[in-house]
């Protein structure tokens, strides 16, 4: 038996390494191995802010990686836990009855909803907000070299 509320925090926790794909379809699902490939490239954006500044035109693409793995993570986590018990043990469950206790919405379901939904839209806002202003900030710069 698939439990909803797992697989609702294992989304939203160990999202980015695909850790939900794989107690939901098994180890052979090839979108939980390809899920730790972005927030990989991501951490590295990361990890060459650090040692190469802002000014990094390639961590620009990067980063922004890691934060859209992990706000799409927690919008998995948000889907899962508002999922209908009846349709959540027909998808995961199919040899249980439609009112299974794995397929309940529970508190702690609910608390996986909560802090995906912040923690996924504060995520998302920060990538979304770095992207663009290193994009603008790179432009203005390209418009002054034009403009001497």
């Amino acid at each position: 038996m698939k439990n909803k509320t797992l697989a609702a925090w294992l989304a939203f926790l160990g999202g980015p390494l695909g850790l939900h794909r794989f107690y939901l379809n098994g180890l052979g699902d090839w979108l939980g191995w390809l899920l730790p490939i972005p927030a990989a490239l991501g951490l590295y954006g990361i990890q060459r802010v650090q040692e190469l500044g802002q000014d990094d035109a390639l961590s620009w693409i990067l980063v922004p990686l890691l934060g859209f793995t992990i706000a799409g993570c927690a919008l998995q986590a948000i889907v899962y836990g508002l999922m209908t018990p009846e349709k959540w043990n027909l998808r995961f469950n199919p040899g249980a009855s439609p009112d299974a206790a794995a397929g309940q919405t529970r508190w702690l379901t609910i608390g996986a909803i909560a802090l995906s939904l912040l923690i996924g839209t504060a995520v998302l806002m920060a990538s979304i907000a770095f992207s663009f202003q290193r994009y603008f900030e790179h432009q203005i710069a390209e418009a002054r070299k034009i403009s001497q």
